[in-house]
């Protein structure tokens, strides 16, 4: 669950200072002087109002201002807004009738990250986002929505994506090759969507726009305006942005034609069942090789605070926990199936095998790394609750086969995930019951 929830964290769209949760103001006033909203759309049996929708384009505005982009036309950048509000709420209304929910714990963790990220005290994030007009309940309901979809996407896209032994093996032997699969790509996106039922006028409109826009590209306007105004990807609203990717992990279908082009340079469109894509190559660089990976050895218990429990409850518990433990009164590994609430390694005797130092929160990686092997820290807290930690071991660990194959496996599945992440969005919206109202 950590690094699940460190992988939706990074995919993210709601920076610190998204001033998107603001309260709406489109509605209109009744005769009494009351707010009343509006619907801009049905979805199911649910719909999204014109004061979200205000609230997502003014967001959205200030994002491409910030990034010195020219704004598509008002009613092009509305209906990109809608259509994106529009795939949210039939992605909440999946997770909600599946049972996917985010427990207050787990929107916790994620919050407390983005105050580590932006250098605040995780207590100090609702006045600091009150400083920037931004309230704190709406924030934190944001975050859990944006949490619950990158769950639901997780278990019906990410975990379904098949790799054979043979596909690694072909891509180890493509590494073996062809050292630009080990390059990094800045890579831009725009899709012209085809239905899946589509009829030969659809196809023909759908490439004749693609055309279209890879001309005006050729001629010089910016890629990221003609992706928010065209693009029907769900990143077209970041300028068709797909952020550094490794070679081997682009989109399969388009790492060839990307791996050809030149930074700066566009691909004329390529068709796929989702439709006609266009791709521009930003810039290329060469990552740093590591193949000799530091890695520790700990096991850890670990506490929590409630309402019956505070911080000086918990901290003077796993003090006496450690004291048994050095007394020789206790074992580490029963304590801590005895005790530990951390429900991933409590079984385990509270053992997180070897991990690089980095996939642990900073201040538990700050409290390994001052640790000589065999001691036990002090009790210390994170945002994960109070721990006590020991370090059974350190070593330069030399990736071996297995291990290259197992990130030949996550390669592929990142490569095949943006299609079938479309594909899936697609049928999404086709099973769905969308009315978009006139207005």
């Amino acid at each position: 669950m950590r690094r699940l929830l460190a992988l939706i964290l990074s995919a993210l769209v709601i920076p610190l200072a998204s001033p998107g949760v603001a309260l709406a103001q489109t509605r209109e006033l009744s005769t009494q002087g009351a707010l009343l909203d509006r619907i801009a759309a049905v979805v199911n049996d649910g719909v999204v109002l014109e004061s979200d929708v205000h609230d997502q384009l003014q967001q959205v505005k200030e994002q491409l201002q910030a990034q010195h982009m020219a704004l598509p036309p008002q009613s092009v950048l509305r209906k990109q807004v809608l259509n994106r509000l529009v795939m949210q709420r039939i992605e909440l209304q999946q997770a909600k009738q599946d049972g996917i929910t985010i427990s207050d714990d787990q929107l916790n963790a994620a919050l407390a990250d983005v105050a580590q990220r932006n250098h605040i005290p995780f207590a100090d994030l609702p006045t600091v986002l009150a400083q920037q007009g931004i309230d704190y309940a709406s924030y934190r309901n944001e975050m859990r929505e944006q949490l619950t979809i990158g769950l639901l996407r997780q278990r019906d896209v990410l975990q379904r994506i098949v790799v054979t032994p043979r596909e690694i093996d072909q891509f180890l032997a493509r590494q073996a090759k062809q050292p630009s699969a080990n390059e990094e790509y800045n890579v831009s996106h725009i899709l012209i969507a085809v239905p899946p039922n589509a009829t030969p006028a659809q196809i023909a409109t759908a490439q004749q726009t693609a055309e279209d826009v890879y001309h005006r590209a050729e001629k010089g306007e910016k890629f990221a305006s003609l992706a928010v105004a065209y693009s029907n990807s769900e990143d077209a609203l970041k300028g068709g942005s797909l952020g550094w990717r490794k070679g081997s992990e682009l989109p399969t279908f388009l790492t060839n034609i990307i791996m050809r082009l030149k930074p700066g340079q566009v691909a004329p469109p390529v068709r796929s069942p989702t439709g006609f894509h266009l791709v521009r190559l930003n810039e290329v660089r060469s990552p740093a090789k590591k193949d000799i990976v530091p890695q520790v050895h700990v096991r850890h218990i670990l506490l929590k605070t409630n309402a019956l429990q505070d911080d000086a409850t918990v901290r003077q518990r796993l003090e006496k926990i450690r004291q048994l433990i050095l007394s020789g009164k206790e074992a580490f590994a029963v304590a801590a199936t005895a005790d530990s609430q951390d429900p991933g390694s409590a079984s385990n005797g509270g053992d997180l095998g070897w991990e690089s130092p980095d996939v642990f929160d900073p201040t538990f990686a700050a409290v390994v790394a001052k640790l000589k092997p065999g001691e036990i820290s002090q009790p210390f807290k994170t945002r994960f609750g109070w721990h006590i930690v020991q370090l059974l071991g350190r070593r330069n660990h030399d990736e071996t086969q297995e291990v290259k194959r197992l990130n030949a496996m996550e390669a592929i599945r990142a490569s095949k995930a943006d299609e079938d992440t479309e594909e899936w969005l697609q049928r999404l919206r086709d099973d769905a019951y969308v009315k978009v109202m006139a207005g």
